[in-house]
């Protein structure tokens, strides 16, 4: 005889499957649906995060949390009566205590997340492990029975602040009804636990951070923010003799290698020893040195690597190794590498620019971020939220906000303000079809325009420009108009060879009919950033 009724079975098994389900996914949402079945009250088809609590964000969680506690208690007092249970019994029974323990806790997690989001690893010392372990105890321990599982209580607390966390980083950087905007979630979800949350939890945990991630989409599109999620939601052991978790250094450190003089790379990644070179007066620790145990280190732009460097990093990647410039001490490197990039490194591969060895470790794990025309283009309703988010940076979060004279209410009533401002302006100067090839930065640029000056003109070249215009119009009308040298006709002909050929430089120099290297050092690369970041102006 089942220990649960047909219509409780049912409940219980959505229960037990949202723990290792992808919370990002439609997937998540039919689970919530399936266990609550008439009380199902959610917003949307993904999970996504609303303006204000929480309960807007999750309405069914509390109704989760109820029907959870009763189906743990109903099993319980079956397992207590020695009724007999199947293998599949208890597996359903461990699965749906572990999702009413992440019920429980979850909540208590938050101060500890806003702490290490603050930089306040010291602060880790938690007050509520005690409390914790008792509940653990009572949901898996004085059963009589052997759970297959047999999980430890340190690791599953460990476990759920790490997702707490991630919760928080993806939620607050990640915003946006679109699907396009749920399947990046989606994405830096698995980056951060992989598709397999069982296998996440039985071995996966402690040897994440051995696999890199390449985030990859056009300029401006949020690969900093992706990589920052990604790079602060890794797992950090508890410690449950010091009822804290371990410390490291750093979490999370970025390195625009774009923004480096090419002979400065080196030092800043490896560091170097005093006498080295020139102006190495003193010993210094570069970021793989600083990047602890638990942290990540953010290469962006990684396609301006020398082929030196990239060799040095394959060694970091494949071994943990490296030694600071002018040292032959061998250094350890236990920490994540994440990298970005918006070049087509195919190409660069092709060019003989990136190594094929470095591309082919960094991309076991790649994250795509789509433009804001694609996401606007899904869901044309999320512009008010996504200017929203970047008027409250600006008024709240920023050093004005902060500020002892200004008034929450106030800066609150401000924002809104702000946002029905640059919304209306969009809406009767740029028109719902804009393109903005600058993406979500060129975005926040139109918020602080208009919250200066009134109003945003986008830049001549841009990839459209007013009034709705793509980059091929805009290349066209200045043609017509002869503004463009012959070099410039030449390098924007070049780039839109490059466009259609899907950045190989061989076969658009074939339809060009030039050598493949002449196509590479002449092409316009900004105007085939636009060209890309426009995403339905495509060459034929």
């Amino acid at each position: 005889m089942s220990m649960l009724r047909p219509h409780d079975q049912k409940a219980a098994e959505a229960l037990a499957a949202i723990p290792f389900t992808n919370p990002f996914l439609e997937e998540r949402i039919a689970l919530e649906r399936s266990a609550l079945g008439a009380g199902y009250h959610g917003i949307g088809p993904v999970l996504r995060a609303r303006p204000g609590a929480n309960e807007e964000s999750f309405p069914a969680l509390q109704a989760l949390r109820d029907r959870s506690e009763s189906l743990v208690a109903t099993m319980r007092s079956r397992m207590e009566e020695d009724h007999p249970a199947t293998p599949s019994e208890l597996r359903l029974y461990e699965d749906l205590a572990l999702f009413l323990l992440y019920l429980r806790s979850a909540s208590q997690f938050e101060p500890l997340v806003k702490a290490l989001t603050h930089g306040d690893e010291g602060t880790l010392k938690v007050t509520f492990w005690d409390e914790f372990k008792c509940q653990f105890n009572q949901l898996f321990r004085p059963l009589g029975r052997t759970l297959p599982s047999d999980y430890r209580p340190e690791l599953i607390f460990a476990g759920l602040f790490q997702v707490e966390r991630a919760f928080t980083h993806i939620f607050d950087k990640i915003i946006g009804g679109s699907m396009p905007a749920a399947r990046l979630r989606a994405a830096v979800w698995e980056s951060i636990f992989s598709c397999d949350m069982r296998r996440y939890l039985c071995v996966l945990h402690a040897g994440m951070a051995d696999v890199p991630t390449l985030v990859v989409g056009p300029s401006g599109s949020g690969k900093e923010l992706v990589a920052r999620a990604i790079g602060m939601s890794g797992f950090i052991p508890f410690d449950a003799g010091a009822g804290a978790f371990k410390e490291g250094s750093e979490l999370f450190a970025p390195v625009n290698l774009a923004a480096l003089a090419p002979g400065l790379i080196e030092s800043e990644l490896f560091g170097h020893v005093k006498g080295s070179f020139a102006g190495a007066v003193s010993d210094r620790k570069g970021w793989l040195e600083k990047c602890g145990q638990f942290g990540a280190i953010f290469l962006d732009e990684i396609g301006e690597l020398d082929g030196s460097i990239q060799v040095k990093l394959l060694r970091v990647l494949d071994l943990h190794r490296f030694e600071r410039v002018g040292s032959t001490k061998t250094l350890c490197f236990a920490g994540k590498v994440i990298a970005a990039t918006n070049r087509d490194l195919a190409a660069e591969m092709e060019a003989g620019k990136f190594r094929h060895d470095l591309y082919y470790r960094i991309c076991a794990d790649q994250v795509t971020t789509p433009s804001l025309a694609e996401q606007l283009a899904d869901q044309p309703d999320d512009l008010p939220e996504l200017v929203r988010f970047i008027a409250r940076d600006t008024l709240i979060r920023s050093r004005a906000g902060m500020h002892a004279s200004i008034r929450a209410a106030d800066a609150a009533k401000e924002v809104e303000r702000l946002t029905g401002q640059v919304v209306d302006w969009i809406g009767s100067e740029l028109g719902p079809d804009y393109a903005w090839p600058g993406n979500f930065r060129e975005l926040g640029q139109c918020v602080r325009n208009v919250m200066i000056r009134g109003r945003y003109h986008p830049p001549s070249r841009g990839g459209a420009a007013m009034g709705g215009r793509g980059p091929l119009d805009e290349f066209f009308r200045a043609a017509r108009e002869v503004e463009l040298t012959a070099d410039q006709l030449l390098a924007h002909y070049y780039a839109m060879s490059l466009h259609c050929s899907k950045g190989s430089f061989r076969a658009a120099g074939r339809r060009v009919d030039r050598d493949w290297r002449v196509v590479r050092d002449q092409h316009d690369p900004s105007f085939l950033d636009q060209l890309r970041a426009y995403g339905n102006a495509q060459v034929r």
